[in-house]
């Protein structure tokens, strides 16, 4: 048989088609491709978030691990998930502050990670590696990380899944926990594909991250003047090291519930008063998001400044990285760094859409312990191919309960400046409000959010969800009345949050801490709520009880013995608990009679510190706000629970239809193969 007479031709065509066809699939994202959501398997199992879902831990050692648990170190046990034995698996205590506040108020409830591949690399639950059980402290809601995570991922955020689980330990009742999928290897594969970028969890002092999420904390290395340079921690020596954790001018961090690290001795030639203003007042706390005056105790490079090319620079972001890194990774990492301070090419440095959705979603939000607030943590960074976005984290303090005190302060935070001080000092966000159209972006996402979420019937049914788990709970942090309490108090945050965000959206609000210290009549009235009752850091034995509460938990100006903290307890002439943690209008700016310098756990004040407070300080004024302006309801409802922007419960981001051109041209590769065969002589 003779060939084809055009068979040289048709053989030239295919392989063009073939070409075209590998060129698409290969820059699909490139040409507008977009990605679709597929499942890894886990997703619609644990992170069902219809029902609360049922957790066995099967071990033989169990009391000996919970005496342990502060140490972090890992256990075998079985787990049993919804009915389903995964035998051979790691367990660890995890936090930080919140294991060393655990043991401080007396209970053994601590948060727990899953390891499942931790005895054999092979296994994994349907796709998840590690899996982290919060122990809900400092949240009488039981609802405050598990609305902020849901709100984030049905608002197309990339965020960790979540639910709840109600924990047995050998078939006896444990707890209702929240599970929450770790931010690593399988939140990536399942947003990112087979390929993803590089993950960090930027962080000054470890707060919150224990093992595994920072640094392994240790006074000495920031102490000890003379201590040497360790190979891939890239630590300086003690005054460049404390600089590097965000001490700044005197600033003490908070890294262990308000305590003072044990062992830890403050600096030679420390004076009190640098804490303070030249004329010795104390920082304007009526900031949304933290001690405003301080400017973030978090350093330059957590707050995502570009400091200079020197990768040493940044250790407090390499060193907290997620992924493998090489220094290429690192220095294409300083160099979007340089671009988003210099606020250049924007579209290439930061996804916009994202980090925008993010903001929305964390600004409503009003969490103080964050990239926002003064701690300037609990947050991940995400860059793949010089393009950064944020991932949430840790939202058990938001809802102003890190802030505490006045409700209407935090109800009415101003979208426009969400940060108090310098917007320029947090650039991942500055970018937003430097420039009109991404503001106006930034402003029709929020009235999406706004219009898109009915709160009151989402927090109504999550808790009626857990509402039997909460009551028969017997590790719990708070009571069954303070739950319920809690529940009110966290819906009504958001209701008046949304009123505000909607006036301030409408103009009849003003949308800067400026144009609302000028004009305060339009303001939503919060005054009968009381924040507080959401849990608050002095509920779980952390720093600063609801405001500026006192140290360990215990609420300053309180006498009360409230669970939590080993700390000092403050006391003033009245006897009695400021409302909301806020300064006692008897404080005369002195420590109270018979303190004692020496009783700072195991530590010492600067030498010649007496226990007084620098000369001329005076409280701040904490001033409510008592005009209201109704707003109209919404009739938008927000996405039915338990299911996921687009699909079913299932959110892994891959190039699906890429794929599908891949096949397509395989297909045409061999459809001209076997004609070129046919017509082959």
């Amino acid at each position: 048989m003779s060939a084809h007479k055009n068979i040289d031709r048709v053989c030239m065509v295919i392989a063009a088609l073939t070409l075209v066809i590998a060129l698409i699939f290969c820059n699909g994202q490139a040409l507008g491709i977009g990605v679709t959501a597929h499942a890894i398997g886990y997703e619609d199992r644990i992170f069902d978030r219809s029902k609360v879902h049922t957790f066995d831990i099967v071990m033989n050692d169990w009391d000996s691990f919970i005496e342990n648990c502060e140490s972090e170190e890992y256990y075998p046990c079985n787990v049993v998930i919804d009915g389903e034995s995964i035998r051979n698996v790691g367990i660890r205590g995890k936090g930080n502050t919140s294991l060393s506040s655990v043991k401080n108020m007396d209970s053994s409830r601590y948060s727990f990670k899953i390891e499942f591949d931790q005895y054999d690399s092979t296994k994994s639950y349907h796709g998840l590696d590690k899996l982290c059980l919060n122990n809900i402290i400092q949240d009488n809601t039981y609802m405050k990380d598990y609305i902020a995570y849901s709100l984030m991922s049905d608002f197309d955020v990339d965020a960790p899944l979540c639910s709840y689980v109600y924990i047995t330990v050998n078939g006896e009742d444990w707890g209702l926990y929240l599970a929450v999928e770790s931010v690593e290897d399988s939140f990536l594969q399942r947003n990112y594909g087979n390929n993803p970028g590089e993950l960090y969890k930027p962080d000054s002092m470890s707060f919150g991250g224990g093992r595994g999420n920072g640094m392994d904390f240790s006074m000495s290395d920031f102490m000890d003047e003379n201590s040497d340079e360790e190979s891939g921690s890239e630590r300086s020596s003690g005054k460049s090291a404390m600089k590097n954790q965000g001490f700044g001018k005197g600033n003490i961090p908070d890294s262990s519930g308000g305590n003072m690290p044990e062992g830890m001795q403050m600096p030679d030639g420390f004076d009190p008063s640098e804490m303070f203003g030249e004329d010795g007042k104390m920082p304007d706390f009526s900031g949304k998001g933290g001690f405003g005056g301080f400017g973030g105790m978090g350093s330059d490079d957590v707050k995502l400044k570009y400091i200079d090319d020197d990768i040493d620079s940044y250790s407090n972001i390499f060193n907290n990285a997620k992924t493998d890194v090489t220094k290429a990774d690192k220095k294409r990492l300083i160099s979007s760094l340089k671009a988003l301070s210099e606020e250049k090419d924007l579209e290439s440095t930061v996804n916009v859409d994202e980090v925008i959705r993010y903001f929305v979603v964390h600004n409503f939000l009003c969490n103080g312990d964050s990239y926002t607030g003064m701690m300037i943590h609990n947050y991940y960074l995400y860059e793949k191919d010089g393009q950064l976005s944020m991932i949430p984290w840790d939202y058990n303090l938001a809802y102003g309960s890190f802030q505490g005190g006045d409700a209407s302060s935090s109800v009415n935070t101003a979208i426009d400046t969400p940060v108090s001080g310098d917007m320029s000092d947090r650039p991942m966000l500055a970018w937003i409000f430097d420039d009109e159209k991404y503001t106006e972006q930034y402003h029709e996402m929020f009235a999406e959010f706004i219009g898109s979420t009915d709160f009151a019937s989402f927090i109504s049914d999550t808790a009626a969800m857990i509402d039997e788990y909460v009551e028969k709970d017997p590790t719990k942090f708070c009571t069954y009345e303070e739950f319920q309490k809690g529940t009110a108090a966290i819906s009504e945050f958001c209701k008046l949050r949304a009123e505000s965000v909607k006036g301030q959206l409408e103009g009849t609000i003003p949308s800067t801490s400026s144009g609302q210290s000028a004009d305060s009549t339009a303001l939503i009235d919060a005054s009968d709520l009381n924040i507080s009752d959401m849990g608050t850091m002095g509920s779980g034995g952390g720093f600063g009880g609801a405001n500026f509460g006192g140290f360990g938990g215990k609420s300053f100006g309180s006498s009360n013995d409230a669970k939590g903290g080993n700390g000092l307890k403050l006391t003033n002439t009245s006897n009695t608990k400021p409302a909301g943690g806020n300064i006692p209008s008897d404080f005369e700016g002195k420590m109270p009679d018979g303190f004692d310098p020496s009783a700072m756990p195991n530590g010492e004040m600067p030498q010649g510190f007496d226990g007084n407070m620098p000369e001329g300080f005076t409280p701040p004024n904490r001033q409510g706000n008592t005009d209201s302006t109704e707003t109209g309801d919404t009739n938008r409802s927000r996405p039915e629970m338990g299911s996921f922007p687009g699909n079913s419960g299932t959110t892994q981001k891959d190039m699906t239809t890429a794929y599908v051109l891949l096949g397509a041209s395989a297909f045409v590769l061999l459809a001209g193969v076997a004609f070129a065969l046919k017509f082959k002589r």
